[in-house]
């Protein structure tokens, strides 16, 4: 049994990674349940035709998939995100009056309602459990810029090391997280790291078409953010430095594909910059022909956002074979990544004129581009394979279980 709020249909953020966990235990032969969500990430807000049901239940490539509805808030602040996390946990316990005891219980959090079901769940059915963070939420609450995070960060902390205590094993996408992990009582030889791994597979498009269809010009230099656009993201110090680059870099484009909560804001502030374009989600088999059609694949984050989580959109960007450049804290986990896969460079949160004078001097200098996005796919090719990352996924549901692994 897994428990995550966010899972297929949904195509960014932690979804695809879970889906790809359960159906690979179906697929080699186990019985799996899914409690989740209804799709809703990262549009925040849910789709047909999942929109006004409670609950409903289906089965997709050999899941059991039980949803269940939450309030979903259109905007973020701390109250909102109680109450996201509140409804959801309510209405999801109601799960367990039809369920076998199953062998394990996972639980994938970037929900803190996810660690507290698991934690539910083992009780009531007599079961183990583990958890997998794929977000710290009580550092997310301090860093994440979400309004009232800072006062309730303590408390977020506490219950996130009370709903992990009594796990068999602890996983986490980042071993950044461990010393957290290890401060609310988490014993080290019960955290297991357990990195994502690349999903997207090599594009098959042609690049020029790729680009004339989203009205990127053959001859200028395209910077490209996919994903969510939240406050986490702190896209405003990119249309900064797009608002710089208007007046002193022609030729170079901002283009933003994806969705989220601060998309709409967003494009209003830049509707007046020629230089900036905003583009819908891609599909998964056009996906990686949209990466390799830009120049260079931006992450940014706020200054204060250190620890609390890994983007799970690193993955993708080093397997595309273009040079990653990251405006982020410069000690924090996503610097550390990019300066140990070689893909990338990285600039200081905050400084959009650093930013954007990093991106002029890889689109001029054609030779170190080419070599630092080679180092990423590298990276990826390697470090980043799908098939290793999976197994120990199974293992540590074996150990939840207690099975040797």
């Amino acid at each position: 049994m897994i428990v995550g709020i966010n899972y297929a249909p949904e195509l960014s953020g932690i979804g695809p990674y879970t889906t790809a966990m359960a159906e690979r235990l179906a697929h080699i032969g186990h019985e799996v349940t899914m409690v989740t969500g209804m799709p809703h990430y990262p549009h925040w807000h849910v789709r047909e035709p999942h929109r006004g049901k409670l609950s409903s239940t289906e089965h997709r490539n050999g899941v059991r998939i039980l949803r269940f509805a939450g309030y979903i808030p259109a905007r973020q602040s701390a109250l909102r995100r109680a109450v996201y996390e509140a409804s959801f946990l309510v209405n999801a316990s109601r799960a367990v009056r039809n369920l076998r005891p199953p062998e394990a219980i996972v639980s994938v959090v970037p929900a803190l309602a996810d660690a507290v079901l698991a934690r539910f769940f083992a009780a009531r059915l007599g079961a183990p459990y583990g958890v997998i963070f794929q977000d710290m939420m009580g550092r997310s609450a301090a860093q994440s810029g979400i309004a009232g995070g800072g006062r309730v960060a303590s408390a977020t902390t506490w219950l996130e090391g009370w709903a992990a205590r009594r796990a068999k094993a602890v996983g986490t996408v980042t071993d950044r997280f461990i010393p957290e992990l290890m401060k609310v009582g988490i014993e080290r030889n019960r955290i297991v790291h357990l990195p994502n791994w690349n999903q997207v597979k090599p594009p098959a498009g042609d690049r020029a078409a790729t680009r004339a269809r989203l009205g990127w010009d053959e001859g200028e230099t395209v910077i490209l953010h996919a994903g969510n656009m939240g406050l986490k993201q702190n896209l405003e110090q990119v249309l900064v430095a797009a608002r710089l680059g208007a007046k002193r870099a022609a030729g170079v484009r901002f283009a933003f594909i994806g969705d989220g909560s601060q998309r709409q804001r967003l494009q209003e502030d830049a509707a007046d910059l020629p230089n900036v374009s905003f583009h819908g989600f891609e599909t998964m088999s056009t996906f990686p022909d949209v990466l390799a059609a830009a120049d260079i694949l931006l992450v940014s984050e706020r200054a204060s956002a250190a620890d609390m989580s890994l983007p799970s959109k690193l993955t993708s960007y080093f397997a595309a074979g273009r040079p990653v450049v990251a405006a982020v804290a410069l000690d924090g986990a996503t610097a550390e990544e990019i300066k140990r896969s070689g893909g990338g460079t990285v600039v200081s949160a905050g400084n959009p004129e650093a930013l954007l004078g990093t991106i002029r001097n890889l689109g001029q200098d054609g030779a170190h581009a080419r070599r630092i996005a080679q180092a990423g796919q590298a990276y990826a090719a390697d470090t980043l394979a799908p098939e290793p990352a999976l197994m120990r996924l199974e293992q540590f549901f074996e150990r939840v279980a207690g099975e040797p692994a």
